[in-house]
């Protein structure tokens, strides 16, 4: 009769607690690296805010230890010239005003109206 073979591949016997002990070793694991990355985040914004908060404090200080620059006297519109000529030399308001712009006495702002005010004649 047929005699019965022994199977050619014997099963893994493993402990019971094998696949449990293996989950929690890799749970572990990702659960301290998640709480290291957690701990450096919070480690970076606090530096981040201390660095803003210096930054803000240094402004602070550099405005209070600067004058304000003195209010820009008000610019009279020229009276009208006739066409041709140079009122009070045009070009030398104009540079003395991009002058005044680069220093920060003059906002842009105040720049372009003022220029339109000399253009205008």
């Amino acid at each position: 009769m047929f005699m019965r073979r022994r199977p050619l591949v014997r099963p893994v016997v493993r402990p019971a607690g094998a696949p449990l002990l293996r989950g929690a070793l890799v749970g572990g694991a990702a659960y301290a690296a998640g709480r290291s990355a957690a701990r450096a985040s919070r480690r970076e914004q606090d530096q981040e805010q201390a660095i803003a908060d210096l930054q803000y404090q240094q402004q602070q200080q550099a405005q209070q230890a600067a004058p304000a620059p003195p209010p820009a006297p008000p610019q009279a519109a020229p009276a009208a010239q006739p066409a041709g000529q140079d009122p009070g030399g045009l070009t030398e308001q104009l540079a003395r005003l991009g002058e005044l712009a680069q220093q920060g006495v003059l906002t842009p702002e105040e720049f372009a109206a003022a220029k339109a005010r000399l253009l205008a004649g």
